[in-house]
């Protein structure tokens, strides 16, 4: 799916199939007992970031004092994020996904479905990334011997290894 058609989904078709959801639980339910749940739903979502959070980033800094390199506690932190602005969106769909995106053994399957993806990407050449570093912009001074300068990307033939100990 190109860019377009995902931007299409995220802005349009997924709005509208929450609408249509909260609408047909308004039908049920009625509209006061829908209006809770979306502020519940909303509130709970938020309190869940921010306790997941606090976790992760004390992950996080465990890591840092123990002089690595916090991977996992990075893709965690995004996954949080992520999670959150989900559970405060109001609708079913998103606080389904921010649900999942919270619970570590959830997380931990859409951490490897993302992983999986952005190596196929990068295998066939259809992910690249620019290294940028001090001095590559305007024509800086020592640009020229800095490597990755802008618009080199990864050598798709060549292999990518992301190993990670609890996967």
């Amino acid at each position: 799916m190109n860019l377009l058609g995902r931007l299409a989904l995220l802005f349009v078709i997924v709005p509208l199939v929450e609408l249509y959801i909260l609408v047909q639980i308004g039908h049920v339910v009625g509209l006061l007992p829908t209006l809770g749940l979306v502020l519940l739903t909303g509130a709970a979502g938020a309190a869940l970031a921010r306790a997941e959070g606090l976790r992760v980033l004390w992950a996080f800094q465990s890591e840092l004092a123990r002089g690595r390199v916090p991977g996992q506690a990075l893709q965690d932190g995004i996954a949080v994020l992520v999670g959150g602005a989900f559970l405060v969106t109001p609708g079913i769909l998103t606080d389904l996904a921010g649900l999942a995106l919270l619970f570590p053994p959830t997380r931990r399957i859409a951490q490897r479905l993302v992983r999986r993806s952005l190596e196929r990407r990068i295998r066939e050449g259809a992910l690249n990334f620019v290294v940028v570093g001090p001095g590559m912009f305007a024509g800086g001074a020592g640009s020229e011997e800095t490597p990755g300068r802008p618009g080199e990307g990864l050598d798709p033939s060549k292999e990518i290894r992301v190993d990670d100990p609890e996967t």
